[in-house]
């Protein structure tokens, strides 16, 4: 690891404006990602701002009937809460489905929004990666793609979006508030949030230079059952190949978003309409320009049975 220096912030409003003044600074709370990457020096941050202590760890409603919660808030607290559990049960049980109890307890709301790919290439300083190092060229694309993205990808990048948290924040159209280092505040809606790759794949999200979370906003509670489907490798403390996070309403009407296929949390507001006609058809809707590899083409079969099985699940 590379020597760098340390600061505690104050405020929200002084961890931008230090962020800003330091464009190659980050931020650091649970550190569950971000240490892992300087560890193999693939983030090498001269300076690391700690925002542990500027109060952002509450869960409140909000005068719309939502919730607001903290960006401080770990996974662990926010899966455990009553409201959480009685009104967004497809968020507590994405963040169940992630990575370790012990994790859990570090990571923070803002953090695991955060989080950066688990490509394999990305994690290999010996290969092209155009997300670690800008126009290196990408490694992956003739490689190594079983879990790589199917839709959404580009020439520069193929690698998916590791959060399951972020899954289901889409499918709830959750609002994500930042405060930028002049002070000055906006709300960004979570389908805006992340990013495609296109030609620069690095830039992961709509986030300016030292502009820091603050706040993830949940709208009032959609209702109807509540489901997150995630198929992986191993039971347990393992990446999505493809997951599932769907608000089912009785009248057989859907909301529906999904994991481990792209670089983003992947939601076709368009293609919900055909989920009444059932998981194949939204399946052909949402991934319609679907580019898979040969390596991974089960991904679009996969994401179909899974669908189907939440809907069946939501039936009864």
């Amino acid at each position: 690891m590379r020597p760098f220096t340390y600061e505690r912030a104050a405020s929200p409003a002084q961890a931008a404006a230090a962020a800003a003044a330091n464009p190659e600074a980050r931020f650091i709370a649970g550190g569950t990602n971000l240490l892992d990457l300087m560890k193999l020096q693939i983030e090498t941050p001269p300076h690391l701002i700690d925002v542990n202590g500027l109060a952002l760890d509450s869960i409140e409603p909000t005068p719309e009937g939502g919730l607001r919660i903290g960006a401080l808030v770990r996974n662990t607290d926010l899966a455990a809460d009553e409201r959480v559990r009685r009104d967004y049960g497809v968020l507590a049980r994405a963040l169940l489905a992630g990575a370790s109890g012990q994790l859990r307890n570090k990571a923070t709301t803002a953090g695991n929004l955060l989080q950066r790919t688990r490509c394999p290439y990305f994690y290999d300083t010996n290969m092209a990666c155009n997300k670690r190092q800008p126009g290196s060229g990408c490694a992956a694309i003739d490689g190594y793609t079983r879990q790589l993205a199917v839709v959404g990808h580009s020439e520069a990048c193929i690698a998916t979006n590791p959060s399951d948290m972020a899954v289901a924040m889409r499918v709830l159209d959750a609002v994500v508030e930042t405060v930028k280092a002049d002070g000055t505040t906006r709300a960004i809606p979570i389908a805006e949030f992340h990013r495609l790759p296109g030609d620069t794949p690095h830039i992961e999200t709509a986030l300016e230079p030292g502009e820091l979370i603050t706040a993830v906003v949940l709208p009032p509670p959609a209702g109807g059952t509540q489901i997150y489907r995630k198929v992986r490798d191993r039971a347990s403390y393992a990446f999505a190949l493809v997951s599932v996070a769907a608000v089912v309403r009785r009248d057989g009407t859907a909301q529906v978003a999904l994991g481990g296929v792209a670089h983003k949390p992947w939601r076709v507001e368009a293609a919900e309409a055909e989920v009444q006609r059932g998981a194949k058809a939204a399946m052909a809707a949402l991934l319609a320009d679907a580019r898979p590899t040969r390596e991974n083409a089960f991904k679009v079969t996969l994401a179909e049975r899974a669908l189907s099985a939440v809907l069946a699940e939501a039936k009864g």
